[in-house]
């Protein structure tokens, strides 16, 4: 069972999510916060598996919450769910250690599978959002590229076999069929990848993937 929580202000917002994440059998809402302290609070209070974690609140915002909740000693997955398509917002949340970045107008299917792929140690990201974010750091910023290249050349030929399909996106289950490997081994070679490249989540890794211009 997945315990999820949710830290939105608006409490219409709070209500209409944990009405859809309690529907779903695999997920249980566990705590709601109405802004980003809060959340820290709840967070050390309840375990925690995934947060749905609102950008713009009072007293603490959802960037800062963020880096918080994934600085605790059992830190929680973090989606970050915002009204607002700013470029701002996907970049310092992704930074802050954030695994998905959704629109609340995403469709309530899409929040759901989300909420199930990042429990997993996926990552998901609004379609829009990670267009910009590829077209961002791709590899037309040279510099930027050979110091990737560099961090790349830390990692084991497996490990940049397993980089080069998370960098598309897939889950460690699919990566296990793709090389023919036990899904435990996968995910030890996730936790070194992202040791060490010295990022936090798998899309901090996907991103340094691109940068380098490594083939997906």
């Amino acid at each position: 069972m997945i315990r999820a929580m949710i830290v939105d202000d608006d409490a219409l917002v709070r209500l209409g999510l944990t009405d859809l994440l309690d529907g779903d059998p695999g997920i249980q809402v566990v705590a709601q916060a109405v802004d980003g302290l809060d959340a820290v609070e709840q967070a050390g209070a309840h375990r925690v598996d995934v947060a749905l974690v609102d950008v713009r609140m009072p007293r603490m915002d959802g960037i800062t919450a963020t880096a918080r909740l994934r600085a605790l000693p059992h830190p929680p997955k973090v989606i970050t769910l915002t009204t607002f398509d700013l470029d701002e917002y996907v970049y310092n949340a992704l930074a802050a250690g954030a695994d998905g970045f959704l629109l609340k107008d995403t469709d309530p299917a899409e929040i759901l599978r989300a909420v199930h792929l990042v429990a997993a140690g996926s990552a998901m990201l609004h379609p829009a959002a990670a267009r910009r974010l590829i077209d961002r750091y791709h590899t037309g910023n040279q510099p930027k590229a050979t110091a990737a290249r560099a961090r790349l050349e830390r990692l084991t030929p497996r490990e940049l076999d397993v980089l080069a399909l998370l960098a598309q996106g897939e889950t460690n289950a699919d990566i296990a069929t793709r090389l023919t490997m036990r899904e435990s081994t996968v995910k030890a070679h996730v936790s070194r990848i992202l040791t060490a490249l010295g990022v936090t989540n798998r899309v901090q890794a996907a991103l340094l993937a691109r940068d380098a211009g490594l083939p997906t």
